[in-house]
């Protein structure tokens, strides 16, 4: 069965080379990097708003990078919804 979005079968075309999910990583660890320190940023401040978005967005990224391991086979990786 092929998960749906918005209520219409979603449309798999699995082309995406091994290079491409390397580079999806890389930007990935990158900007996950970049909200770490907005969060150290914002904590000096105390922005508290920002350290909470920050968090947010750090916190999305470490799930975007796990499946990102895993989906690459990455040894060690474990289930990415664990």
């Amino acid at each position: 069965m092929t998960p749906s979005r918005n209520g219409q079968a979603a449309e798999r075309t699995y082309d995406r080379t091994w290079d491409e999910i390397e580079q999806m990583l890389s930007k990935a660890e990158s900007k996950r990097k970049q909200w770490k320190n907005w969060f150290e940023e914002c904590k000096s401040s105390g922005d508290r708003e920002g350290m909470k978005e920050a968090a947010r967005n750090h916190k999305a990224l470490d799930g975007v990078i796990k499946t990102l391991r895993w989906t690459l086979g990455e040894v060690g990786v474990a289930d990415p919804l664990q």
